[in-house]
């Protein structure tokens, strides 16, 4: 195993043309790509071809959106039947209340290894106490939490950004949820651009929280994040593509031009990952 990808999105119908019915066109001018579909058995080949395992993403918001969500059984499914390249984090809707709690408790019976939230796109901040039950839940199961955070692709450029709002994917607000969940493990995705240096000072402060680095193509990530990475905080971070938006070969081709010191690299593709996911 070369790297884990810590941030894949699946590029077939169910995705792109349900659950995200009329935000793709604005995320694809966001990151400059036209994105592609593809079947879950394209998807395995080209994780296997590369020599990585992606960690698949269900998504669920649909209080907010009224968009059919990625259930967990399709991820769960995807994974049983390609083990070699995947593994799965599901998805609950915190806006369900009592229904999501519930939720977690299948995640081990699917084989779920985590859960992903999109605060903006879920409309809910993580430091609302409204929602703290979820979290007290997912740490009770040792379930890893991802978290998106900062700006969004999907919505960026639109009127109102969609009805999306940046402030929920404000890393300081995982600064309280990790205060409050000392064994909850939270990784934060894209590390919180532009409050970048905000999400490093969370991560830095609290041994619970991490950073995976997808939805930016290497050779743009801020010098600020580039050089923790290398040096003090190499054991925070987590590799990511944010596939189908941005390809994992390109991440791993620029990453390699980043003069990153050897140690932290491989920490950074798979150390981290393997520790934090309990993989020997």
């Amino acid at each position: 195993m070369r790297a884990i990808d810590f941030h894949v999105h699946l590029p077939t119908p169910e995705w792109l043309d349900r659950t995200l019915e009329g935000y793709v066109e604005a995320a694809e001018k966001f990151f400059r790509s036209t994105v592609s579909r593809n079947t879950v058995e394209g998807l395995a080949r080209e994780y296997v071809k590369l020599d990585l395992v992606g960690v698949l993403l269900a998504w669920d918001a649909e209080t907010a959106t009224g968009r059919p969500r990625l259930s967990n059984e399709y991820v769960a499914q995807a994974v049983k039947e390609h083990p070699e390249a995947f593994l799965g984090f599901g998805s609950v809707d915190p806006r369900k209340g009592v229904r999501a709690v519930e939720e977690l408790d299948k995640f081990k019976g699917l084989g779920l290894k985590g859960v992903k939230f999109h605060p903006s796109i879920q409309d809910f901040a993580p430091d609302d106490e409204r929602w703290w039950p979820v979290f007290a839940r997912a740490e009770a199961l040792g379930l890893p939490c991802l978290f998106h955070t900062g700006t969004s692709g999907i919505g960026a450029g639109m009127p109102g950004g969609q009805g999306i709002k940046l402030d929920h994917g404000r890393p300081i607000r995982l600064d309280t949820l990790a205060a409050a969940f000392p064994g909850l493990t939270i990784i934060a995705a894209h590390f919180g651009w532009p409050w970048h240096v905000e999400m490093l000072a969370v991560a830095q402060h609290k041994a619970n929280v991490f950073i995976d680095i997808s939805g930016w193509a290497p050779k743009y990530i801020p010098p600020e994040v580039l050089r923790e990475l290398k040096g003090r905080m190499q054991d925070k971070f987590l590799f990511g593509s944010d596939y189908p938006f941005i390809s994992p070969s390109r991440c791993l081709d620029e990453l390699g031009e980043l003069e990153i010191p050897e140690p932290a690299l491989q920490k950074l593709l798979l150390g981290n990952g393997k520790r934090l996911l309990g993989l020997a």
